[in-house]
């Protein structure tokens, strides 16, 4: 548990962060703006100056940095990274939390636990949905996983880096929530590229024509995202607003612009696969909800 002043006012739980790239050094930043000693450490000593100037403690060896801390915040590229730099270390991170936002799978996520749980470390994992500046703003958030009581000891550290949100204590869950929302994001970057792309083709700007963009886009998603999510849950699909046959018949005059104005359509060429999948098995006068399930595995009611 985090340690308490004399006065009882609760102490500032000391941080080590293991990382410094553009997202480590905002997490970083954000613990010692919010007045946790923290440590730092980075395969590359340099990066360390910056943060050293703002108050942090300079570590010159992970062993170092680990001890310093009794909550450990690793942040580097690849959960390989995260395994090469760790695994010589068991010994000095036994007893200690470890909270890993390192961007990962869920499959990666367990194992990574399951090697902690061996080593009597506790872990947590989590999904940072921000970019660096964001960090320690209202728009920030961290999705976490895993160890609870060790979340819930160390929430309050946590929330300096912006709002936290558990999902589980299965340490997979945080990563699964993490990715299942980047390919919403994914692709909605996808169709403003060939937005783009399209619009372009005849010289009109892309700030030209962004507000449009933007305001179709907010409309469609206000409706799109929890009417889904309804029909989804509840298993049914029909529509008073487009079916999926109307769309596999429109669909057709999207390829063929794309191709007449010299526009490459690789990024929905897909789609069209799916739609003509969609009718050949039946489900002609459902909304593209349906959609969901032809891409999901089955669930346990058959569904």
């Amino acid at each position: 548990m985090p340690a308490h002043n004399s006065d009882q006012t609760p102490a500032k739980t000391p941080i080590t962060v293991l990382g410094l790239g553009l997202m480590g050094t905002a997490l970083a930043t954000a613990f010692l703006k919010a007045g946790h000693p923290t440590t730092v450490w980075n395969r590359t000593p340099s990066k360390t100056g910056p943060l050293t100037a703002q108050g942090a403690t300079p570590a010159a060896t992970p062993a170092e940095a680990i001890t310093a801390s009794p909550l450990v915040v690793v942040c580097l590229t690849t959960y390989d990274d995260v395994t090469e730099l760790l695994t010589p270390h068991t010994t000095a991170l036994a007893g200690r939390t470890l909270v890993n936002v390192t961007n990962g799978t869920p499959v990666q996520a367990r194992k990574a636990a399951a090697w902690a749980e061996e080593h009597g470390i506790t872990y947590v994992d989590g999904g940072i949905m921000a970019v660096p500046q964001m960090i320690a703003t209202p728009a920030a958030y961290v999705l976490y996983s895993g160890a609870q009581e060790a979340y819930e000891t160390y929430r309050p550290a946590l929330a300096a880096l912006g709002g936290t949100r558990w999902t589980g204590t299965d340490p997979g869950l945080a990563s699964l929530y993490d990715l299942s929302l980047l390919t919403g994001m994914y692709g909605m970057a996808m169709g403003v590229a060939q937005s783009f792309a399209l619009i372009r083709s005849e010289g009109i700007g892309a700030r030209e024509f962004a507000p449009l963009l933007t305001d179709w886009l907010n409309a469609m998603t206000n409706g799109l995202v929890p009417g889904t999510a309804e029909a989804v849950d509840s298993g049914h699909h029909l529509t008073d607003v487009s079916t999926l046959a109307v769309n596999q018949a429109a669909f057709p005059n999207l390829l063929t612009t794309f191709t007449d104005q010299g526009v490459r359509p690789e990024l929905f060429a897909p789609m069209r696969r799916l739609l003509d999948r969609a009718i050949a098995e039946g489900h002609a006068q459902d909304g593209l909800s349906r959609l969901v399930e032809l891409l999901g595995v089955p669930q346990p009611d058959g569904s």
